[in-house]
């Protein structure tokens, strides 16, 4: 898996960047066939304090590819609001390439 974090208006932090790629361990473990995933983290230059901080993400699985992003105060609290879409999506793309058919059972003689 190919993860690009980067910042727009801000610095990425060890921590901030640690916080983030242990959030996004949790969409791995659902679906291991991620190959791509790019993060940008960015603070808006906006009057009131609500929604200026920003999280994005786009993630290429085989097949499709993914995008969410997420506005909140905390840009702590805008990484969870983000990692929760992008695992309701993930899980809605792996149940949907699943094979949801059995095979008809055989014939005793």
């Amino acid at each position: 898996m190919n993860l690009t974090i980067s910042g727009h208006h801000l610095e990425v932090t060890p921590a901030l960047r640690s916080y983030v790629t242990g959030k996004l361990d949790r969409i791995k473990r659902h679906f291991d066939q991620v190959v791509d995933v790019k993060v940008l983290l960015s603070v808006e230059k906006q009057k009131e304090k609500e929604g200026r901080q920003r999280a994005e993400c786009n993630i290429h699985v085989k097949g499709n590819d993914m995008f969410a992003e997420s506005t909140h105060e905390d840009l702590y609290a805008a990484v969870d609001d983000l990692v929760d879409k992008l695992d309701r999506q993930v899980v809605r793309h792996k149940d949907r390439i699943q094979n949801h058919h059995h095979e008809a059972p055989k014939r005793l003689m």
